[in-house]
């Protein structure tokens, strides 16, 4: 294979692409000096991935590991692989990067793959396969959801994707159109990316210290399908955009991202709540999601499409069927301005006020880092083999704060900040 087999479609702004990546490693990550870098992507992401390498050799890195995924290769598992092999994962693979991330390993991961890619297989298998792969990732897991690097995900306009986000153009068209899409959002359309998310994460960081300030010891969703009270956990802390990780390094998880975001408490969490955007799954489309929870527990759970799949999913384990995660997105934001669903959580958490079930992040309690999992635990945080996000927000939601001694403040009115 030549260095130019995996050629860059032509629709791809690559001025615009090499600014996504000096931003991955400069903001996502603020890669430093001697560190070393592990990559995720698709194979189809590689011209990224190899811009990536370059900035992050340019600004010191140790050594750069790329491991590359490939649609064929998944399909063929399900096409002609053993029955049994959907109960096994690569634990070797993710014991390393556990290892890795326990040696001060940064990671970055590339998203682009076709959502859809599983949607034609049994999903017997695919829940099988998931659930295999969450089990084996949990070392690793368990490092990135108690931030103990510096971490970041962004995205490459893959071609299966962009037709999915684009049904009515050509490839290219489309790929091209996703493009933009990605970069838009991305904040990289001008000339100092790393300017724009400065003054990106300060805005972000004014809600934080605005919520900390509160001490809400609870949020009351109220809107079509909606009546939920979310019991924030005990000693909760807010966080959004850029954010310091155990290891000391200030880094943006999510490129984009336009959240601010905390910890429920997993017990305290009573009502229903209905879906607002659909919720793309492991190659399934699960809409018109309907769940009711008592005591922090959904206890009904329906969807006019892919229920079995949530039900599935909400299996998973003990904390699947709670929640680790409540962050708030205003309707204007500019992914939902776009008025695209991408189906791809990445983006379209970032449209809309969300809720995750599955495992929380230690990093949103106060002084989170010297907690133990039993601490935060007993301080109401969830565990779980998943973290899956759903949308709940629009522009008909209202979000009131509640107060430990009841008094109400208004948060959210109409999807929009209320303050």
């Amino acid at each position: 294979m030549t260095h130019d087999a995996i050629a860059t479609s032509p629709a791809i702004d690559l001025v615009k692409l090499d600014r996504l990546a000096e931003t991955a490693v400069k903001v996502g990550l603020q890669l430093q000096a001697g560190q070393d870098l592990v990559i995720t992507a698709p194979v189809a992401a590689l011209p990224l991935v190899r811009r990536i390498a370059e900035h992050a050799y340019r600004v010191g890195a140790g050594v750069v590991t790329p491991l590359l995924s490939d649609e064929a290769i998944t399909l063929a598992r399900y096409r002609v692989g053993q029955d049994d092999s959907f109960d096994r994962a690569a634990d070797w693979l993710y014991e390393g990067i556990a290892k890795a991330f326990a040696s001060n390993t940064a990671r970055l991961a590339i998203v682009g793959d076709n959502p859809m890619l599983l949607s034609g297989e049994e999903p017997s298998k695919v829940a099988r396969a998931s659930k295999a792969m969450s089990r084996a990732y949990q070392p690793a897991l368990e490092k990135i959801a108690g931030f103990d690097i510096n971490w970041n995900i962004l995205a490459y306009p893959g071609a299966a994707w962009a037709k999915l986000v684009f049904p009515n153009d050509s490839e290219e068209t489309a790929i091209g159109k996703l493009a933009e899409a990605i970069f838009a959002a991305s904040r990289v359309q001008g000339d100092d990316p790393i300017g724009a998310w400065t003054l990106h994460n300060s805005a972000l960081r004014s809600r934080t210290q605005w919520l900390n300030g509160k001490r809400f010891a609870s949020l009351h969703f109220t809107g079509p399908g909606t009546d939920l009270t979310i019991g924030l956990a005990d000693g909760h802390e807010w966080q959004g955009g850029a954010s310091t990780a155990k290891n000391g390094i200030t880094c943006n998880p999510n490129i984009p991202t336009e959240e601010v975001f905390t910890t429920p408490h997993a017990r305290r969490v009573d009502g229903y709540v209905a879906s607002t955007k659909p919720l793309s799954y492991q190659g399934t489309l699960i809409d018109g999601i309907a769940v009711r929870f008592e005591q922090g527990r959904i206890v009904e759970a329906n969807a006019t499409r892919g229920q079995d799949v949530l039900r599935k999913v909400l299996e998973t384990d003990e904390g699947a069927s709670r929640i680790g995660e409540v962050a708030l997105v205003p309707h204007s934001s500019p992914i939902s301005k776009s008025g695209l669903l991408f189906f791809n959580t990445l983006f379209d958490e970032n449209a809309a006020c969300h809720i995750a079930l599955g495992q929380c992040y230690s990093k949103c309690f106060l002084d989170g880092a010297s907690l133990t999992p039993e601490q935060i635990a007993a301080q109401g945080g969830n565990k779980s083999l998943i973290h899956i996000d759903w949308m709940i927000g629009s522009g008909s939601i209202d979000i009131d704060g509640i107060a430990a001694d009841g008094t109400t403040v208004p948060v959210f009115r109409r999807g929009e900040w209320a303050a």
